[in-house]
């Protein structure tokens, strides 16, 4: 036998063996469809008797296996079912034929057979037959599990003439020898009359009963004989069949102890008779049910005398395992019973003792395997280790399957497969694929595994095909040997921030480039000091005043939001760039480009102009100003930022990102506020400037001399300008001015509103110098700190403000002046 069964369990041995196979040309779904409702038929409760029977279905049985029902009889197939379709009368006889012949390949071992026709209609398909069930369609066929209820009867009325004859004492009579298929050619030319032989012989039949007890439902018999097959067999060193009468004994006891399997299956198998809780309702020794067939005859007190304990069972197991060993052939036998065995260690919560009994079944040859047994094999180990809780040897062995798929000597590589095994294999290896496990800042595991496997994550994607599971595997790899590969990846498919969808289910999270670059702290800036916007006191109603009124409060209320969403006492203009600075360092060993780098926001519709920059390797902190312009009036909240790094497109919220200062991230934007360019007739002055001054000029006057200055205003904005005003304010503070400094008429530019985008309009001022310049010492000194300013105020339309054009004059108080100093140089400044 060289095709292991990795999902055998103890629990199989008492199980009727039923190959179900399609014949001919059927299609697949239809054939599987019909096999799970055959499969779903796996215990049948035999009538008139307390006994169960038990069926273990496959669709594909190697025929050399079936050599080997002697020696366990639950690898004997019992059964077989043929699945076939025919359409016309024709075919029928060509079918009946192939039937025939399927029949051959098991011939020697089955016990009874049926074979399945759909699609047939008409004389032959009316036909009674027993081995035959014709049905019309595959749709149309209700009575398929009550025909395999009546098929598994009369496997088990077979079964039973069986295990009676066999258990027949017949001491006269010469017993059979059975045989391992490889012990044939040893056994040649042996003396058949010495008497050990015989006892050889007696203990082998007694053995063989034992199994057809198991399956027959007799389970307390099945006790009885293995251990008379243990004495006889032990007596005479037949350690093979030994080993098989000790894996028999393991088997009837866990049955016993572990009614509902060992298996670890989704639909645990349904306790049969042979659990404690029947003991009551069983026939007394010796009854005959109603058909003839005896019930089974044990007594708790029996069965408790001959089961093995949950501690006996694991060293007979070991003991078992120990006698196949020395067998070279037997080794799908050795595995196989360590398999059964971690199983039941699994369920004894003995992980230990399970691992070392897989760590046998590592060494254990079986001589040349197909690829596809050896990734089976792999695959089975894992699971198993898994089961008892070595999560990160489950993983080891599911990666070891995976690279077996992409053998170099498998012709078609299973690059689909490998990937799909690498991904079961990061749990084990405490690695996720979602961004928000690694926001805790914990790394559990074991690092160069994990980079190791994301490789070969990459590889095996890119190998498929989909480029786009290599650049979200990469964006988890990103050091300066893989930046390459990442932008080589992303110039044929560009990462983005879409969840992708794998076709078993799997959904791969989008991951976000929050530490490339770093952002420690996000400011929203206010508008430059000319775009500021200011509330005009006459904008307030009659009788309302702009006051809040003050409540004192000794309990300080805090908001339980985050201070990024306080609001910010500045406010932004609609239609004008605004500012946000994000203080930035790049954490790489290598130098950073950061392309498209822009805002997120919400509340308003915010048009954000992209920016880009090139972090040197492991930098400081680097300012960035990213900037918008807001479309529309409202609350503006800034969210995050975009960024695209190495072909990648992040969108990084900043709720996400850890350790970042903020004074607020919400703002008011007000509706569009016209703009005006200011120019004199004068040259500007060199000497005065100020980040709150549009524009300044310079002016040499004479006392009581008069020059008059035009000063020009240029609706640049969008909006019209409806309004204007003008007013003059004096910064000097020791009052030596008298009479009227400047002067203007408003009339002719007034005509000429409202004021167009793109129109402008002249006002005339006249400066005039009337000085006293008695008392002073420091007369010159003091002058040429002094100044006098014309401030352009706000404008607005008429919605927000109604402002009517007038004119201040302050009244300058006269001082004693002294007649040396007859002129001044007055600096005009414009604001």
């Amino acid at each position: 036998m060289s095709v292991p069964d990795y999902m055998q369990c103890a629990e199989d041995h008492q199980t009727a063996l039923v190959v179900v196979q399609p014949m001919g040309i059927v299609p697949e779904d239809q054939f599987f469809r019909i096999y799970k409702r055959i499969a779903s038929v796996s215990q049948v409760s035999i009538r008139d008797s307390q006994r169960v029977l038990f069926i273990r279905y496959r669709h594909h049985y190697p025929p050399e296996n079936n050599e080997w029902g002697d020696f366990q009889t639950h690898r004997k197939v019992v059964g077989l079912i043929s699945v076939t379709s025919c359409t016309t009368t024709k075919e029928w006889p060509q079918t009946s034929d192939r039937f025939q012949g399927q029949k051959e390949v098991f011939g020697s071992t089955l016990y009874d057979s049926r074979l399945l026709v759909f699609g047939l209609q008409g004389e032959v398909a009316e036909q009674q037959r027993t081995d035959v069930a014709f049905y019309p369609s595959y749709d149309d066929c209700p009575d398929v599990e009550k025909r395999v209820e009546d098929f598994v009867e009369s496997i088990f009325i077979v079964l039973e003439s069986k295990r009676l004859d066999r258990a027949t004492d017949k001491s006269g009579d010469k017993i059979q020898l059975l045989c391992a298929p490889f012990e044939k050619k040893d056994f040649v030319g042996l003396d058949t009359d010495s008497r050990h032989y015989k006892k050889r012989c007696q203990g082998r039949m007694r053995k063989h009963v034992g199994d057809l007890c198991l399956q027959a439902g007799m389970l307390q018999d099945a006790l009885v004989h293995y251990h008379m097959a243990v004495e006889l067999l032990r007596s005479v060193n037949d350690f093979l069949w030994l080993g098989a009468a000790l894996e028999g004994l393991c088997s009837a006891s866990v049955i016993f102890h572990y009614p509902g399997g060992t298996a670890w299956k989704s639909g645990a198998r349904k306790p049969g008779v042979s659990s404690a809780a029947d003991a009551g309702k069983r026939h007394r020794p010796g009854a005959l049910t109603t058909n003839g067939i005896s019930a089974d005859t044990s007594t708790e007190i029996g069965r408790a005398k001959n089961c093995l304990s949950q501690e006996d069972i694991i060293e007979k197991y070991k003991e078992a395992i120990s006698y196949y060993g020395k067998y070279k052939s037997a080794g799908v036998i050795e595995l196989e019973a360590c398999i059964k065995a971690v199983r039941v260690l699994a369920i004894q919560k003995r992980a230990r003792e399970a691992s070392e009994c897989l760590q046998n079944v590592v060494y254990i040859n079986l001589g040349q395997l197909s690829e596809e047994e050896k990734i089976q094999r792999y695959s089975v180990l894992s699971e198993l280790y898994e089961l008892i809780g070595f999560h990160r040897k489950s993983a080891f062995f599911k990666r070891v399957a995976a690279m077996q798929c992409v053998a170099p000597t498998i012709p078609e590589p299973g690059w689909k497969a490998c990937y799909k095994l690498l991904l079961e294999t990061l749990p084990g290896y405490s690695l996720s694929l979602d961004p928000k496990d690694f926001s805790k800042g914990t790394h559990r595991g074991w690092a160069a595994v994990q980079l190791r496997l994301l490789h070969e994550l990459v590889y095996a994607s890119r190998r498929m095909g989909n480029p786009g599971l290599s650049v979200r595997h990469l964006s988890f790899l990103l050091k300066k040997e893989v930046t390459q590969s990442l932008e080589n990846y992303t110039s044929k498919c560009p990462g983005g921030m879409e969840v992708i969808s794998l076709p078993d289910g799997l959904k791969l999270p989008p991951v976000s480039f929050t530490k490339l670059p770093i952002v420690r702290s996000v400011s929203l800036l206010n508008l430059p000091v000319s775009l500021r916007p200011h509330k005009v006191k006459g904008l307030l109603g009659q009788g309302m005043s702009s006051a809040s009124p003050f409540i004192y409060s000794p309990i300080t209320m805090h908001s339980r939001g985050d201070e990024r969403s306080k609001k910010i006492d500045f406010q932004w203009v609609q239609g004008d760039v605004c500012e946000v600075q994000l203080m930035v360092y790049n954490p790489m060993p290598f130098e950073l480009r950061v392309e498209n780098m822009g805002l997120l926001t919400s509340g308003v519709d915010f048009e954000s102009l992209p920016a880009a920059l090139s972090l040197p390797a492991e930098s400081g902190l680097y300012p960035v100003t990213l900037v918008g312009v807001p479309r529309t009036a409202g609350n503006i909240t800034i969210n995050g930022y975009h960024t695209s790094v190495f072909g990648v497109s992040s969108d990084c919220l900043l709720e996400g990102l850890v350790g970042v200062k903020s004074s607020g991230c919400m703002v008011e934007v007000v509706p569009s506020l016209p703009r005006l360019q200011l120019c004199t007739s004068l040259p500007r002055s060199a000497h005065l400037s100020s980040e709150d001054l549009s524009t300044s000029v310079s002016l040499r006057l004479f006392n009581g001399e008069m020059q008059q200055l035009t000063i020009t205003l240029e609706n640049i904005g969008t909006e019209t300008l409806n309004t204007l005003e003008l007013t003059s304010k004096n910064l000097s503070t020791k009052e030596k001015l008298f009479g009227e400094f400047l002067t203007w008429d408003l009339q002719d530019a007034l005509s000429h509103l409202p004021l167009k985008s793109g129109q402008s309009v002249s006002i005339p001022v006249n400066i005039s110098a009337k000085l006293d310049f008695s008392g002073q010492e420091n007369l010159l000194h003091d002058l040429n700190d002094d100044g006098i300013s014309v401030t352009g105020l706000p404008v607005s339309s008429p919605l927000r403000q109604v402002l009517k054009p007038r004119a201040e004059n302050k009244p300058v108080g006269s001082d004693a002046s002294k007649n040396e100093f007859n002129h001044v140089k007055d600096p005009l400044v414009i604001k």
